[in-house]
């Protein structure tokens, strides 16, 4: 589940300051990056969704899983991994759907701000 609570609040990206020994320039390099490849992946577990092939939605949500810890929004990464399971196992079918739209819409609207965000403060770090 998503966790609204979170929508408004800056991004923890102590995970990537860690990684990069606080490297502002490096970070927002990741999220550039994470604004680049995120709407590649989200296409395609919905083309996957949307086409009942629940193995490769499973895969995709496998393969974007991992980036929402990288910027702080570990109940995103839960959210895909329910996905990445129910998928693969075949459990809820019409849940797996709206826990897709659920990703999307979050992303599209709230996570792609937070991140502009993240990157505003730390372009003043810099």
């Amino acid at each position: 589940m998503i966790n609204a609570n979170k929508n408004n609040e800056p991004l923890d990206l102590s995970y990537l300051r860690e990684m990069s020994g606080n490297s502002a320039e490096f970070i927002i390099e990741m999220l550039d990056a994470f604004k680049k490849q995120t709407p590649v992946y989200l296409a395609e577990l919905e083309k996957a969704v949307w086409a009942a092939d629940w193995k490769k939605a499973s895969e995709c949500a496998h393969k974007m899983k991992p980036t929402f810890y990288y910027v702080g929004r570990e109940d995103v990464r839960d959210h895909m991994q329910d996905i990445e399971r129910n998928a693969r196992e075949l459990i809820d079918i019409p849940g797996v759907q709206l826990a897709f739209e659920q990703a999307r819409d979050f992303i599209n609207n709230i996570l792609y701000r937070q991140l502009d965000e993240a990157k505003a403060v730390l372009e003043k770090e810099l």
